[in-house]
């Protein structure tokens, strides 16, 4: 079984900072992975925001500038940090992964991938 662990969220102020960790463990194999962030906040469907994948990193146009991802290929971990956060930047964050070089990968899609973790709550709030 193939574990995905988010860590890190927290409630902070507008313009603060917040490092968001994810762990993908258990019975990897012989798999690297692609790990990949997505937000959510209520009512609306789940919104991609970085992507790590091999050595490929992909974040999405709007938050640009602002968000970073990193990792560790060889642990199969991710980092997202996130510097001047807005209240709109208010979410669920998930962390996703799937083998890398999956058929029909499309690191946009949530279908992509086949494991999830279970969210971490960001909240931007003076």
């Amino acid at each position: 079984q193939v574990q995905v662990v988010e860590s890190g969220g927290a409630s902070v102020q507008p313009g603060g900072s917040l490092r968001l960790s994810c762990e993908v463990s258990g019975r990897t194999g012989a798999y690297y992975y692609a790990v990949a962030w997505f937000r959510q906040t209520p009512g609306k469907e789940r919104e991609f925001v970085a992507v790590l994948n091999w050595n490929d990193r992909y974040l999405s146009d709007s938050l640009k500038g602002r968000f970073t991802i990193s990792g560790d290929n060889a642990k199969n971990t991710a980092y997202l940090q996130m510097n001047n956060l807005k209240p709109e930047d208010t979410a669920v964050y998930y962390c996703a992964a799937t083998p890398l070089f999956s058929p029909g990968y499309d690191y946009l899609r949530t279908t992509s991938y086949a494991f999830w973790g279970q969210g971490t709550q960001v909240t931007v709030t003076s």
